[in-house]
């Protein structure tokens, strides 16, 4: 609708007292993206809500936790999820995901395609099986189908040994106009080495943070590249010391403002294209 015919029609609303039709209203709202980043205590669980209404999911904690991220997606009014991330083939990222593929339509799956047999890892490949998903390669080019955002993933950008979970870990890229958010899965120095020397797009104004802030990750070369304005720990109760006050000491360094899911809860950034909101 043209501005010069809604201001007429505006005003002819007020004069004879004529209800602003909703999608005059729906028009003058400006199209978020909103990244929800689940309390599932000591591991990750992101969700998406895209400016154009996909729903995308990268991991969902341990097992058990698949409950809670189901749950909250349902409160979400999630009927579906057109991408289904996981990140790498860890028990604390994939444990919960065959739960969410079991109570939620899931129509695309990505995940690195490392040869790993634990446990979680097998459960999800044959949860993926029985929902006829095919498993896309998440690597570094790889772009996702989402409508006004750019989404690709920058890692992995090399193949790592069988025990090397978490430099396996897919690193995905999204902007939307000014926004942009980078998720690093569990990505540890000598991956974010790597994508550094292959000159990936890693900046972004909102970090998730690696590996619940452990100090084998998000490194002073790593941060200086990126240059977060906000960093998100996904971290719960655990005996490892996360996060180190070595990596939040490198964020707040940074100037980067951190936020803990252990501490703030389930943490959801907003971006309207060019500013950002935090709230929960």
């Amino acid at each position: 609708m043209k501005k010069g015919f809604l201001k007429v029609f505006l005003v002819f609303a007020l004069v004879t007292g004529l209800s602003v039709p909703n999608a005059i209203q729906a028009e003058a709202a400006t199209p978020t993206i909103k990244v929800h980043f689940i309390d599932v205590g000591q591991g990750d669980a992101i969700y998406i809500k895209a400016p154009s209404g996909e729903d995308i999911l990268i991991d969902a904690g341990n097992k058990g936790k698949g409950k809670t991220v189901v749950n909250y997606l349902k409160k979400m009014k999630v009927k579906d999820i057109e991408i289904m991330i996981a990140s790498h083939s860890d028990a604390d990222n994939i444990g919960g995901l065959p739960e969410v593929m079991n109570s939620i339509k899931v129509k695309s799956l990505y995940a690195p395609q490392n040869s790993n047999t634990t446990a979680a890892y097998k459960n999800f490949v044959n949860t993926a099986k029985k929902k006829k998903l095919t498993i896309i390669n998440a690597k570094a080019g790889v772009k996702l189908p989402i409508k006004g955002v750019t989404a690709q993933f920058v890692g992995p950008v090399k193949t790592y040994g069988k025990t090397d979970r978490n430099n396996w870990s897919a690193v995905l890229q999204v902007t939307y106009k000014k926004n942009t958010f980078l998720f690093t899965g569990d990505a540890q120095t000598k991956a974010e080495n790597d994508m550094i020397k292959a000159k990936k797009k890693l900046r972004a104004d909102v970090l998730k943070v690696s590996t619940q802030g452990s100090k084998a990750a998000t490194s002073k070369a790593f941060v200086n590249v990126v240059k977060p304005k906000y960093a998100i720990i996904s971290v719960g109760k655990n005996g490892y010391g996360h996060p180190t006050s070595q990596t939040v000491n490198t964020l707040t360094k940074a100037k980067a403002k951190v936020y803990r899911t252990d501490r703030n809860k389930t943490v959801v950034v907003t971006g309207n294209g060019s500013s950002y909101s935090i709230g929960r």
